[in-house]
């Protein structure tokens, strides 16, 4: 039996666990029919169980940097020996490229950080963000020439592994995230009655130092002044007590009244919040995706957006989006405001650009252009 191998020991949280899980619920259904045994190197194999697959955990590579590689480079090579028969796919779903024996190898490529412009303030705050994303082009650039295919969600990134390791466009497949529809909400909760209440901003994402709370902060501070308490509130789903870095969000901005610190939010009680905030803002420095972004854009409400690639491939299809500097509190404050006082002609339809094959709509695309 022809075999498929999935090296994913470093996911296991968030979007990337989604991922974890999604290749795993397809190879499981469709693998057995099409011939293929399915072997799963993880973390833990409760984070993502399911049948017909064979699963080898390897908890032990988390614990450190050092472990990280070893595993990579060294445990790895010895499991793709010690598999009997040929491996027809190694796929990695963490962005590095093991040295391993098979007939052929991808990558999925689940991080941006190799395209971070990192502050002296992440150093503070949290320094293996700006280190990750120097070690991440060093981690990418061992074998990666070695891989038949390369796998992003969008065309910037693409193009930017392309130019940073001199491989040709053709051997990236673009393959975003399915998009969701608007989940469907009990009667009167879907936030059509508004009269009342603030306009609200609302700010969706983890307390991570490139997700640039405190753009939004500063600008919903600079926005109170101008207009007062009571006219708009700003939610972040943080509650300033997860890290040092929302630590120091909540100590510095805490007391701008029009700011809110309301917490994690489970998803049924996120769609509650899409579906009652009048503007979705996105001020994060970098992403893969921005799933928030797309998550909002069926409720058709209006969004500011950081003025950067990702916005813009992921927002494709929004009817009502403006874009604003990442780094400019003052310019959002403004268009803040024009937003909740009506500016309907602040914003306009991000229509969607063609994508160059090879691309990939789902799994069956995508592992069919895996094993051609």
């Amino acid at each position: 039996m022809k075999r498929i191998v999935i090296s994913a020991v470093n996911l296991r949280k968030g979007g990337t666990l989604t991922i974890l899980r999604q290749c795993l619920a397809f190879l499981s259904e469709w693998a057995p029919g099409a011939g293929y045994e399915v072997v799963a190197l993880v973390h833990r194999q409760e984070l993502a169980d399911y049948p017909n697959i064979r699963y080898i955990e390897l908890p032990w590579a988390i614990d450190s940097w050092s472990k990280r590689l070893w595993c990579e480079y060294h445990t790895m090579g010895r499991i793709s020996r010690e598999l009997p028969g040929e491996t027809t796919l190694w796929l990695s779903l963490h962005d590095t490229t093991p040295r391993v024996q098979a007939e052929r190898q991808a990558v999925y490529c689940q991080t941006s950080f190799p395209f971070m412009k990192w502050r002296l303030r992440d150093f503070r705050f949290d320094p293996k963000i700006p280190l990750f994303s120097m070690l991440t082009r060093f981690a990418y650039r061992i074998g990666i020439h070695r891989d038949r295919y390369l796998v992003v969600q969008q065309r910037w990134l693409r193009e930017g592994f392309s130019r940073m390791f001199g491989i040709p466009s053709e051997r990236f497949i673009v393959a975003p995230p399915p998009r969701s529809p608007a989940v469907a909400l009990e009667e009167g909760s879907d936030g059509e009655d508004r009269e009342g209440r603030p306009f609200t901003f609302l700010f969706a994402s983890t307390p991570d130092v490139h997700k640039n709370f405190e753009l939004l902060a500063e600008a919903s501070r600079l926005l109170e002044q101008r207009l007062g308490q009571g006219v708009f509130e700003t939610v972040f789903t943080v509650s300033g007590q997860e890290n040092k870095y929302a630590s120091w969000l909540r100590a510095k901005w805490g007391r701008v009244a029009s700011l809110r610190f309301a917490g994690f939010q489970t998803p049924s009680d996120l769609q509650r919040l899409y579906a009652s905030s009048d503007c979705l803002v996105f001020p994060s420095r970098i992403e893969t995706w921005g799933l928030p972004i797309s998550e909002f854009m069926p409720y058709d409400r209006p969004m500011l957006l950081s003025d950067l690639p990702y916005a813009h491939e992921t927002s494709a299809g929004a009817r009502r989006v403006a874009y604003f500097d990442p780094d400019n509190a003052e310019q959002l404050a403004t268009l803040m405001e024009k937003t909740l006082r009506g500016g309907s002609s602040l914003f306009a339809p991000n229509e969607p650009r063609p994508t160059v094959p090879p691309t990939a709509k789902d799994w069956q695309e995508l592992f069919t252009l895996l094993l051609s």
